[in-house]
C-alpha cells in the first residue's frame, strides 16, 4: 500500500510539473478507445524568437468523432500546448504550440477515437 501511495505521489508531481495535455479517453483497458494519429513535433530554439507550429488533424470520413487527445511535453520545457479548435466530439482538431522565448520544443501529440 505505501508503494502504491508512493507512485501516485510522484505521477502527480510529474504532471504538475511537465505542460502535457490530456484530455478525454486516452488510455482505455477495454478496447474501446484506439490510437488513430501521432505525430512528434520539434523545433530548434532560436535566440529571443518565441517558436510557433500549428498541427491539423481531420478525419477523411466525417462520422468518426475524436474521444480523446494527449499533447506530451517530452522536453519538460515551459511551452504552452493548446487545442484551438476542434476536439473532443468533433471530427477535427487544431493544436497551437508556442516555446518560450529562446527555446525550442518538443512535443508528441496522440489523437484517439
Amino acid at each position: 500500500m505505501f508503494k502504491e501511495i508512493i507512485l501516485v505521489s510522484a505521477v502527480l508531481v510529474a504532471l504538475v510539473e511537465s505542460n502535457s495535455v490530456f484530455v478525454g479517453h486516452v488510455y482505455d483497458q477495454t478496447g474501446l478507445v484506439r490510437k488513430v494519429y501521432d505525430k512528434m513535433v520539434e523545433s530548434t530554439a532560436i535566440p529571443f524568437i518565441k517558436r510557433d507550429e500549428e498541427v491539423f488533424f481531420e478525419y477523411p470520413a466525417g462520422d468518426q468523432k475524436i474521444k480523446g487527445i494527449a499533447i506530451k511535453d517530452l522536453a519538460d520545457s515551459k511551452a504552452e500546448a493548446s487545442i484551438t479548435r476542434g476536439g473532443l466530439g468533433f471530427g477535427f482538431v487544431n493544436i497551437k504550440l508556442k516555446s518560450e522565448r529562446g527555446s525550442g520544443l518538443k512535443y508528441l501529440i496522440e489523437i484517439f477515437a
